[in-house]
C-alpha cells in the first residue's frame, strides 16, 4: 500500500483571554514556556518528530512574534518539499477575520488544494504533551473512519471542564457522542471512574474534510468551531474514531510522564504546568533526547551561581536557563528565563520570571509570574501581600498568583 500524504494544520490564531496579561502582547501559542520554549514548540515538535514536516501555521491575533518565532526557528529542507509556513488570516473568501477554528481552514482551503494531501492532521497549537501523531494516523486508517479525534483520560470529576467524548459500548473505537462540558456523563467500559476527554487534535480524510468544512460554511447555526460542529458532524454519521492517547507510545518516555498532557489555556493551569516540570523526578520530562522538544537557540552565555557580597547563589528544584546570573540570591522551586538576573539577598520561590526580568537586592518575590523585561527594585516584594499587589494594578488570581506583564512598573521601595 501507497503510503498516505499528509498535510498537518496547526490552529495558532487563538486570543488566549484567559491569559491575560501574558496575552496582552502576543498570541497564545507564542507564550514563553519552561524557560526557553513558546507553546507553539509542543506541537511543532511533535509533528515533525512523527515524520510530518509539510505544516502549515494558521494565525490571526497579535502573531508578530509567532511569526517571527515560526520563520528564525523552524526552517525546514526545501530541498526535500519539507516547510512551516506560517500563514496570517487573509479574508480570501469573506472580509470576516476567521469566526472559529474551522472557519480559519475552510478560509484557507487554497492551501489544501495546493498540497493534495490523502490525510490531514489538525492540532492546537496551545497544550504541553508528548504525541507520535503517526501511530494516530495509522490507527485512524485502520478504523476506515472518515474523523479521528485524539482523547486523553481524565477523572469523571473532572468531566464540565472538557469536551467528552463518549463511545460506543460495543465498539469503544467509535464515538457515539461528542459534548461539551456535560455535568454527567458515562465511565469508559473499561474504567467507570474515568472519561475520554477531547485534545483538540484531529485527523481527517482530507475529501470529507473538506466536505464538511463546505457544509458547515453553509449553515446558518453554527459556531465554525472544530471541535464543537465539525466532530459533531461526522459523529451524527456514525463516521468518527477516537484515538487514546493511552495507546500513544513515545521512545525514551517513562511511565510517569507517558501520557502527560496539559492544557495551559488559564494563569493557573499555566503555572501548574510549570511547576509539574521542576521536581528531581519531573511530572514531565523535558530531557528525553529519544524525543526532543525543539526551540531557538538564545545567543547567551551559561548560566552562572555567583558569591554576592556575603551570601552564594544559589538554584534548587529550578529551571535555569542561558544566560541566568544568580549572584548571592536565593532561588526555590522557580523557572529562570534566559538572562534574568537575581541580585544579592534577593529571594525568588516558586515563581516563573520571562526573559531579562531583574530582581534587585533584597527583593522578594513568591508564587508570582513576571512577563519579560520586568525590573524588580531593591527591597521590593511581590506575591507576599497578594492585597498590596492589587493595590499596586498587578494582577491576582483567586489562587494567589500574581502576575505582571510585559514590562509592568514595580514602584520603588514597596
Amino acid at each position: 500500500m501507497a503510503k498516505k500524504k499528509v498535510l498537518a494544520i496547526v490552529l495558532a490564531g487563538g486570543e488566549g483571554k484567559r491569559l491575560m496579561p501574558l496575552t496582552a502582547d502576543r498570541a497564545k501559542p507564542a507564550v514563553p514556556f519552561a524557560g526557553s520554549y513558546r507553546l507553539i514548540d509542543f506541537a511543532l515538535s511533535n509533528l515533525v518528530n512523527s515524520g510530518y514536516r509539510q505544516i502549515v501555521v494558521l494565525t490571526q491575533y497579535k502573531s508578530h512574534s509567532l511569526d517571527r518565532h515560526i520563520s528564525e526557528t523552524w526552517r525546514l529542507s526545501i530541498q526535500l518539499q519539507n516547510y512551516i509556513a506560517s500563514v496570517p488570516a487573509q479574508q480570501r473568501i469573506s472580509k470576516n477575520w476567521f469566526q472559529g477554528s474551522a472557519d480559519a481552514i475552510f478560509q484557507s482551503m487554497n492551501l489544501i488544494q495546493d498540497a493534495e494531501p490523502d490525510i490531514v492532521v489538525v492540532v492546537g497549537a496551545d497544550h504541553v504533551y508528548r504525541m507520535d501523531f503517526e501511530q494516530m494516523v495509522e490507527q485512524h486508517i485502520a478504523s476506515g473512519a472518515s474523523a479521528s479525534v485524539a482523547a486523553v483520560r481524565q477523572p469523571i470529576e473532572l468531566v464540565n471542564q472538557f469536551g467528552v467524548i463518549e463511545v460506543d459500548p460495543q465498539d469503544p473505537k467509535r464515538i457515539k457522542a461528542f459534548v461539551e462540558k456535560p455535568g454527567t456523563t458515562p465511565g469508559l467500559p473499561d474504567d467507570p471512574t474515568q472519561f475520554l476527554a477531547s485534545m483538540g487534535n484531529y485527523v481527517f480524510n482530507a475529501d470529507a474534510l473538506v466536505e464538511a468544512l463546505n457544509y458547515d460554511a453553509e449553515r446558518l447555526e453554527t459556531n465554525h468551531d472544530m471541535g464543537g460542529d465539525i466532530v459533531p458532524h461526522f459523529v451524527e454519521r456514525n463516521d468518527a474514531a477516537v484515538y487514546d492517547f493511552t495507546d500513544n507510545d513515545i521512545p525514551g518516555a517513562a511511565q510517569r510522564d507517558q501520557q502527560y498532557w496539559r492544557d495551559v489555556g488559564t494563569i493557573d493551569s499555566f503555572y501548574d504546568a510549570h511547576m509539574d516540570l521542576i521536581s528531581p523526578l519531573p511530572v514531565f520530562n523535558l530531557y528525553n533526547l529519544q524525543w526532543p522538544i525543539y526551540t531557538r537557540q538564545t545567543i547567551s552565555p551559561p548560566a552562572k551561581m555567583v558569591h554576592g557580597t556575603s551570601t552564594q547563589g544559589t538554584a534548587v528544584d529550578s529551571i535555569v536557563s542561558n544566560g541566568v546570573v544568580i549572584s548571592g540570591g536565593t532561588v526555590d522551586s522557580s523557572v529562570l528565563s534566559p538572562d534574568v538576573f537575581i541580585a544579592d539577598h534577593a529571594q525568588v520561590y516558586g515563581s516563573v520570571l520571562m526573559d531579562k526580568v531583574v530582581v534587585g537586592e533584597g527583593a522578594i518575590i513568591k508564587r508570582a509570574i513576571l512577563d519579560k523585561n520586568v525590573y524588580v527594585p531593591p527591597g521590593a516584594t511581590i506575591g507576599v501581600d497578594p492585597e498590596l499587589d492589587r493595590q499596586r494594578g498587578f494582577k491576582v488570581t483567586e489562587s494567589g498568583l500574581t502576575v505582571l506583564s510585559k514590562g509592568q512598573t514595580v514602584p520603588e521601595g514597596a
